[in-house]
């Protein structure tokens, strides 16, 4: 029975390429969806999807929406992966770089290979909706049959357009950090033993009081636990105040859940989003 996992976007775009490359096989089923709220309603409504959320980038950063997301979210994080975020110019077969009038993307795709369209004045760059999107609207005929695409190598191939240049981004050191997330029931199966999860993300709340973040990370420090992340974002009605996301890595479990106890009398609201397996390789 093949996995099936819910995905921001549709086929070919970058998550489901991430999917693809995190469970290691192609026989998975994927459930796009137009955005993230939308995709955690669909997980939310079926437990036997599992889903993969982007959570943060090298270049534009974290992704505070999603955040927020997996707070309200009943589900947990079981994993990660992170994937170079390569772009190719792709087209309909036959046809050259010179032939192209016009190239789309997402914006953000745009931007991404801003210096490299730069050197191609010719080409109008128009805002779409989707990288992978672009790729299939071109290749069922829905756009110029003279436009090019800006997406993945993988949706370029998944469209049967042909790859006029590769790696067109300006930063070859862009890198999309993906999480996992499955239903908790069903998390137990789809995680690493607790001895060996290395990682946790976690979620809290401050008292507005002087010191109160750093006697918290004199806490994590002195049980060796290292914070790869913090990102603090205003609590709405609440002036001033702020919710904390920290992701930890540790060599113990035991250790990592002492540390967690010695700091709960000092903070509030505290939800673990997910313990699991650091990823150390990049696709």
């Amino acid at each position: 029975m093949s996995l099936r996992v819910t995905i921001q976007g549709v086929a070919g775009c970058f998550h489901d390429a991430a999917a693809r490359a995190y469970f290691g096989t192609d026989e998975i089923d994927t459930v796009e969806c137009e955005s993230f709220p939308v995709m955690m309603d669909t997980l939310e409504a079926d437990a036997s999807l599992l889903g993969i959320m982007a959570i943060e980038n090298t270049i534009a950063g974290a992704l505070l929406q999603n955040h927020e997301l997996l707070r309200r979210s009943s589900h947990t994080i079981v994993g990660e992966t992170k994937m170079r975020i390569s772009h190719v110019l792709c087209a309909l077969p036959g046809l050259s770089l010179a032939d192209l009038t016009e190239v789309g993307s997402h914006p953000m795709a745009l931007m991404q290979c801003e210096q490299y369209l730069r050197h191609h004045p010719h080409l109008k760059l128009t805002e779409m909706f989707d990288t992978a999107g672009t790729a299939s609207l071109i290749a069922r005929g829905l756009t110029d049959s003279h436009m090019g695409a800006v997406c993945g190598e993988y949706a370029a191939n998944l469209y049967g357009l042909e790859i006029l240049e590769k790696g067109i981004e300006t930063n070859k050191r862009n890198f999309t950090r993906f999480l996992i997330l499955a239903d908790p029931l069903a998390a137990d199966s789809l995680r690493p033993r607790p001895e060996d999860c290395d990682k946790a993300s976690i979620v809290f709340t401050l008292p507005h009081t002087n010191g109160a973040l750093s006697k918290v990370l004199t806490i994590f420090s002195f049980y060796d636990i290292n914070l790869t992340k913090i990102q603090s974002m205003p609590i709405i009605g609440r002036e001033w105040e702020y919710r904390f996301y920290a992701d930890l890595t540790f060599d113990s479990m035991v250790r990592y859940r002492q540390a967690i106890d010695a700091v709960r009398p000092l903070i509030n609201d505290f939800r673990s989003l997910g313990e699991y397996k650091s990823c150390c390789n990049e696709i």
